[in-house]
């Protein structure tokens, strides 16, 4: 498998540098960096990475104006926000616009390659609690606003509905093969028509879709 190629945007330069180190010390192939959200932009056009390590709060262009720019001109690559907040509205706005994912900046070292190495592969991180609070937090006091994402979803088939909130409750593929007796392929093939459906770029948007429209309600994941 080839290594994943990242640009790092964060405000400080320890934080750079240390995060640079880590990954490079586990294969991970770190092309650049940036000081702010523009840069961000600019580093992202110039080298096409595959994931970008997004800091939410930097001068110049805040981390979620640099991710909607990217993620609108750069198709496939991944954003994975970074944030010293776990429950932050600005996480939230990002997951809503086709972020893959958050970390907190005191992230264990193994945790941050693995995290980059599974965003690249195209899945969403979705830390459950974390995410589920998050998500619960926002999602209701912004349902009356602007839909984020396409919110209609009577083009789903009974069965993608029934996927669709299996995904909001943050179930892996593994997990919904065995909640709905399928194959996991068969999963696979719902999700992907799911996405296509409503035009999502992954798990992440999915989870925040769930709620938006009540298809998940705060508390309904421990049922």
């Amino acid at each position: 498998m080839t290594a994943p190629r990242v640009v790092i945007a964060d405000d400080q330069e320890l934080i750079r540098t240390g995060f640079r180190l880590i990954l490079t010390a586990r294969g991970i192939d770190v092309v650049g960096e940036a000081g702010d959200g523009a840069e961000a932009v600019a580093e992202t056009r110039r080298l096409r990475p595959d994931v970008v390590l997004m800091d939410i709060r930097m001068p110049t262009m805040n981390g979620l104006d640099a991710t909607r720019h990217i993620l609108d001109e750069q198709t496939g690559c991944r954003v994975l926000m970074l944030t010293t907040f776990d429950l932050d509205r600005y996480v939230y706005a990002a997951l809503s616009i086709g972020a893959s994912g958050f970390l907190l900046k005191d992230v264990t070292a193994d945790h941050l390659a693995a995290a980059v190495r599974l965003v690249d592969t195209g899945d969403a991180l979705l830390a459950p609690s974390i995410t589920r609070r998050l998500v619960q937090r926002f999602a209701v006091e912004d349902r009356l606003g602007t839909p984020r994402v396409h919110q209609d979803l009577s083009a789903l088939t009974p069965r993608e509905r029934e996927v669709l909130t299996l995904l909001g409750r943050g179930m892996s593929n593994t997990e919904l093969a065995r909640a709905l007796t399928l194959s996991e392929a068969t999963v696979k093939t719902h999700v992907a028509r799911i996405f296509a459906k409503l035009a999502l770029r992954d798990r992440a948007q999915a989870v925040v879709l769930a709620y938006e429209t009540g298809l998940v309600t705060p508390g309904s994941e421990e049922s």
